[in-house]
């Protein structure tokens, strides 16, 4: 199957893109079959416009910033064109389960999003998804929409977190509508367009565990494996291989999340990633002042999905996952100890996430301290500053950021990093015994301020930089967007001309609230 221009009403460069993702390619997820997707088109979007678009993720694509500017843009990816387009080839919704706030919930799947298909280029190849377009048999009770507001984040935080070096999906553009959506007010509908090599969940493995379909979860890691990780075909067992993937994969994540002070805030299994991308951008946030308990969910009244919850809770799903493949797992033995060997074989791969979980997020401490040699004690160090941190609700970011000025041989460098702490004595304590280790290190000042801002962003999406893009956006002024989005494609960048975007957080910022709602 193919799309051509006559078929899909299209001209130009959104013709190439409509051909590109009709065309047929062998492995592709939406070859896997009904019993992991239902075929649909998404439900019309009243007059769509464009509010944000990524030339960066464009380009990943193949395709440049005049994209954009092509007349269809906005029909498509609303996903109004879909109504006209080849029964083989609609948008797919896949089915998945999950545990959600550590409660199995059964049955859920991509309640509000459709797959497009695929695009290749430069050899890669990438999955494209429509995320609030309309309602699926997995809605559930919802409307399958998604609102201006976290359409707008999830876009912004996509580019954050690819520019921070972090694995995440992409957004390549935001499609907005006067339409009206019904949240806890009236807001407006949005789409935002996701891209990723796969958006294959732990819960999609968890379904068909729970459904006793060993047939299609045996198809899905086959999948997995063939596409993602085909070194796994040559281990002894390969889908506990795959599993091993995943628990590395999903260690140095976390690792990462935990180094730049990004907090998830709705890890259930249907929302981690069996590639270790940061997917789902719903209720997150960013660390301003740290608390290593900061909820930034407002739904998450048990605090379950806390910042500092974040690694034991990857650690659980990582379980869930292993229960959904233990029906494929330990073949390699005999019939009468297979059970047993492969339960054996899982809690072994399992237990290496905290092998690599801690030394990976050690190494990332390290080198934000600006540390290049490892010495004993760099661990107790570090945890004393984050006790002062906590005390003194010092800004994350700029904590670390303005670490880089602080000098090995005087506290002439000092008061950018100490003004951020109330208790001014019980920082200089710590800084004295930090300056006693740089001491050890044989980078001069200058050169570890370099390293130093190569790991510590000095730009990140604080919660109030979103919600002033959102405001200006609902009133057509989407300029601050792509404003804000410039500036995060540069996080490591002194960047002067943007220097507001680095301030700390005025004080309305406290009284914002994020929520599953979004």
């Amino acid at each position: 199957m193919s799309f051509s221009p006559s078929i899909s009403g299209l001209s130009g460069s959104m013709a190439a893109l409509a051909e590109a993702l009709g065309t047929p390619r062998e492995g592709t997820f939406a070859q896997l079959g009904n019993v992991f997707m239902t075929r649909l088109p998404a439900q019309p979007l009243s007059a769509p416009y464009v509010v944000g678009f990524s030339a960066g993720t464009a380009a990943l694509l193949g395709f440049d910033a005049s994209l954009a500017h092509d007349p269809a843009f906005a029909e498509f990816f609303s996903g109004n064109t879909t109504r006209d387009w080849p029964a083989e080839a609609m948008p797919y919704a896949s089915v998945y389960s999950g545990h959600q706030f550590g409660v199995w919930a059964g049955q859920l799947g991509d309640g509000r999003a459709l797959g497009l298909g695929e695009v290749a280029h430069d050899g890669a190849r990438y999955e494209l998804q429509l995320k609030g377009a309309g309602r699926t048999p997995y809605s559930r009770m919802g409307d399958g929409r998604a609102v201006l507001r976290s359409s707008i984040r999830e876009y912004l935080c996509s580019e954050a977190m690819h520019h921070l070096g972090i694995p995440t999906t992409r957004a390549l553009c935001v499609i907005g509508s006067d339409q009206p959506v019904r949240r806890e007010e009236i807001e407006t509908a949005a789409v935002v367009t996701r891209v990723a090599p796969s958006f294959i969940r732990f819960g999609h493995f968890e379904h068909f565990y729970s459904n006793d379909r060993v047939d299609a979860l045996q198809a899905l890691a086959d999948h997995v494996i063939e596409r993602f990780y085909p070194h796994c075909k040559e281990a002894d067992d390969p889908y506990l291989a795959l599993l091993n993937e995943a628990v590395l994969s999903t260690a140095d994540l976390l690792a990462q999340w935990q180094a730049v002070g990004f907090c998830h805030g709705v890890m259930n299994t249907d929302n981690m990633s069996i590639l270790g991308l940061t997917i789902d951008y719903g209720p997150f946030g960013f660390l301003d002042g740290f608390d290593a308990g900061y909820i930034c969910n407002h739904s998450d009244s048990q605090g379950r999905y806390a910042y500092r919850m974040q690694p034991q809770i990857a650690y659980w799903n990582l379980f869930c996952l292993a229960q959904g493949l233990l029906p494929l797992l330990g073949q390699q033995h005999d019939e009468s100890v297979r059970g047993e060997a492969a339960v054996k074989d899982a809690q072994g791969v399992l237990e290496g996430f905290k092998d690599r979980f801690a030394p990976a997020l050690e190494q990332r401490m390290r080198a934000k301290l600006g540390l290049q040699t490892e010495r004993p004690g760099d661990d107790v160090l570090a945890n004393r500053l984050f006790e002062v941190m906590q005390a003194n609700r010092a800004d994350f970011t700029l904590t670390f950021r303005n670490l880089a000025r602080v000098s090995k041989h005087d506290a002439s460098g000092d008061a950018p990093v100490r003004d951020l702490f109330l208790d001014r004595a019980a920082f200089d304590v710590w800084v004295n015994d930090y300056r006693a280790r740089l001491s050890e290190e044989t980078l001069d000042d200058a050169e570890r301020a370099i390293a130093m801002n190569r790991v510590n962003p000095k730009f990140i999406l604080r919660n109030h930089l979103a919600e002033t893009a959102i405001r200006r956006a609902r009133e057509k002024d989407f300029s601050e967007v792509e404003r804000l989005a410039a500036v995060l494609r540069r996080p490591f960048d002194e960047q002067p001309e943007h220097e507001a975007y680095a301030a700390l957080p005025p004080d309305w910022a406290s009284s914002l609230e994020v929520s599953c709602s979004s």
